[in-house]
C-alpha cells in the first residue's frame, strides 16, 4: 500500500448516514440553470456516484446540494427535511460533510490547523479529541501536524481534506472528484480503502468522480449526467452491460458521446 494513504484503521464515522435525496432539483448561477431536473437518492450504507462528461453539470449539483449554489427549483431532502437553499455552515452541522474538488485544504495552515478549521463548530474542549480521533483513521497525519498543508504531496492533501471533514462526523459525505490529479494506484487506494470503507462504517457516500471505472468497482449505484440532464443510471452491473455506457465510459470512446444524446 502507498505511504501517501496508509492507515493502519478504517474509518469509523460515528454516526448512523443519513438517506439523501433530490427531487426535480434545478440549480445554477446567476437565475440561469445548469442542471435541470435532476433526482437521485443516495441511502445508508451505500456509495453513490455521479459520472458523465466535463461541463455536465455534476460538480454544480454537489454544490446545490451543500448550499453553496442556489437551488432554483425542487428539494434537496436529508432524512426527509428539505434543506435546499440552506447555508453551507447550517447544513454541515446536519451532519454533511463536503470535500472540493479544490481548495479542499488551506495551503498556508499547517495539519493540525486544518484539523482545528474543520472541527470549528465543535466547541473548543472537544477539538483535541476529534484531531486524535482523525490520527486514528489516518496515522500519517500525526506524524506531519506542523507541515504546511501546501507542502503535502496530492495524496496526502486528500487524506488532511478527509480528515478534516471526520472532524465533524458526518453522516453523508459528498465528495467532488477526489482522485484528481492523483497518480492511479494512489486513485485506486483512495477510493477501495477510505471513500468504500465510509459506507462500510454506515456512512452515506455520494461522490463525483471521472475515473468511470475505478469508481464503479465500489459504487452501489451509478448516476450518469450530461448536459445538466440524467441520462441514465442502474448499479454497476447494469451500467457495464449497457452498449451506451461502455461506449461513452469504459471502452475509449469519447466521453458523453452516448449518454450525451437526447
Amino acid at each position: 500500500m502507498s505511504a501517501d494513504l496508509s492507515s493502519s484503521a478504517k474509518i469509523r464515522p460515528e454516526a448512523t448516514g443519513a438517506a439523501l435525496s433530490t427531487r426535480e432539483l434545478t440549480a445554477g448561477y446567476n437565475g440561469r440553470p445548469v442542471v435541470h431536473g435532476v433526482s437521485v437518492n443516495v441511502e445508508p450504507g451505500q456509495v453513490v456516484s455521479i459520472v458523465g462528461p466535463n461541463g455536465s453539470g455534476k460538480s454544480t449539483l454537489l454544490k446545490s446540494i451543500v448550499g453553496v449554489v442556489k437551488v432554483l427549483s425542487g428539494s434537496v431532502l436529508l432524512d426527509g427535511v428539505d434543506i435546499a437553499n440552506t447555508p453551507p455552515e447550517d447544513i454541515a452541522r446536519t451532519g454533511v460533510g463536503y470535500v472540493p474538488q479544490i481548495d479542499d485544504v488551506f495551503g498556508p495552515l499547517s495539519v493540525k490547523e486544518n484539523l482545528e478549521m474543520g472541527g470549528y463548530l465543535l466547541p473548543q474542549r472537544e477539538v483535541a479529541g476529534r484531531i486524535e480521533r482523525v490520527v486514528t483513521y489516518f496515522p500519517k497525519l500525526g506524524t506531519m501536524m506542523t507541515r504546511r498543508a501546501a507542502q503535502l504531496s496530492g495524496g496526502e492533501r486528500k487524506m488532511l481534506a478527509m480528515g478534516r471533514v471526520l472532524m465533524l462526523q458526518p453522516s453523508l459525505f459528498v465528495l467532488d472528484e477526489p482522485t484528481a490529479n492523483l497518480a492511479p494506484l494512489i486513485a485506486m487506494e483512495l477510493l477501495h480503502e477510505h471513500v468504500r470503507q465510509l459506507a462500510v462504517a454506515g456512512a452515506s457516500v455520494l461522490i463525483v468522480e471521472q475515473r468511470a471505472k475505478a469508481v464503479l468497482e465500489i459504487s452501489d449505484h451509478t448516476y450518469v449526467l450530461a448536459g445538466g440532464r440524467l441520462r441514465m443510471e442502474g448499479s454497476p452491473t447494469e451500467l457495464a452491460t449497457s452498449p451506451d455506457f461502455v461506449a461513452s465510459f469504459l471502452g475509449g470512446g469519447a466521453a458523453g458521446s452516448a449518454v450525451g444524446s437526447p
